[in-house]
């Protein structure tokens, strides 16, 4: 990767393990921007990539087809690897990705969850593990076909360890290719201003069965409670904690929203109750914060989906 001012220039070589909505979605927007994009799946996702391409159809980035390599393993090295899979299927995927082979190439997990930059990174280099948050609507509709449907596709780049000069590179890259993208100098605020966000309203729809409309409407005590609870556990973590501007976040999302763990639920897929929930409880267990719904919301979940 390059070190220098004219990093925007630099024809970079990025990875991609699981081009589903959102790694499809970038794997698309890099490879229309001209950069060398290699997508990690299974065998037959991968021929379906290679053959036809990456098909996207964006009211913000247009409608287009971009062509990318497509391996079911990482066999050679890259200047960053993007982790785009859902974290239930983390373990199994990484073994696409062997260490020695990725060497000094960023790894970026856009990945749910705060605990998962410190288990990346006792399997890869310590200081290449760059978390990301992204805030987009994408879809996978089929293998190689991703609908992006928000108005917006933006990234904050973090990586305490990770030399400035590689998240800057990165960041250049993914903002001359479409999301607008920047680099946070505190990993653990970036990790938990998105899990603040995110483990109300997925624990919430997904144990209700109900969309965040009824939600913060029928249920606005728990959902308040849950937030506060939440942004004190954040606090002592490291990260922001303003619950009142949380709520006004929900409230001006579209009455029928519904989390992405809501949507698992529906479908029979595995939870990332762990990643989310859990985490949550761990963390204020660690800092002696009291999360009675929280830990209500958790039990309760695990027990129906057991």
């Amino acid at each position: 990767m390059a070190h220098d001012d004219k990093a925007y220039d630099q024809r970079l070589t990025v990875a991609v393990l699981g081009p589903g909505g959102v790694g499809g979605l970038l794997a698309a927007l890099l490879s229309r921007a001209g950069h060398r994009v290699i997508c990690l799946a299974g065998e037959k996702t991968a021929d379906t990539l290679r053959t036809s391409g990456i098909g996207v159809r964006s009211g913000v980035f247009g409608e287009f087809t971009a062509r990318v390599e497509a391996d079911t393993e990482l066999r050679e090295p890259v200047d960053a690897c993007l982790v785009t899979v859902k974290q239930t299927a983390l373990d199994a995927a990484l073994a696409r990705v062997p260490a020695a082979v990725l060497g000094d190439g960023l790894l970026v997990p856009f990945l749910n969850g705060v605990e998962h930059p410190a288990a990346l990174r006792e399997r890869y280099r310590a200081d290449r593990v760059a978390p990301a948050v992204i805030r987009v609507e994408s879809t996978r509709v089929a293998p190689g076909e991703i609908e992006h449907t928000s108005p917006f596709a933006e990234i904050d780049l973090a990586g305490d360890p990770v030399p400035d000069d590689l998240l800057d590179s990165l960041a250049t890259a993914f903002s001359a290719a479409g999301p607008t993208t920047r680099v946070v100098p505190d990993e653990a605020a970036a990790l938990w201003a998105k899990m603040s966000f995110l483990a109300p309203l997925a624990l919430l729809t997904t144990r209700l069965g109900l969309p965040l409309g009824d939600v913060r409407t029928a249920h606005r005590a728990e959902l308040t409670a849950l937030v506060e609870e939440t942004a004190a556990v954040s606090a002592a973590s490291g990260g922001p904690s303003d619950p009142a501007q949380a709520l006004a976040r929900y409230d001006a999302f579209p009455a029928a929203t519904k989390s992405s763990m809501q949507r698992d639920a529906e479908a029979g897929r595995a939870l990332e109750l762990d990643a989310i929930g859990g985490a949550l409880l761990r963390a204020a267990k660690r800092h002696g914060v009291p999360v009675p719904v929280a830990t209500r919301l958790v039990e309760d979940l695990a027990a129906t989906t057991s």
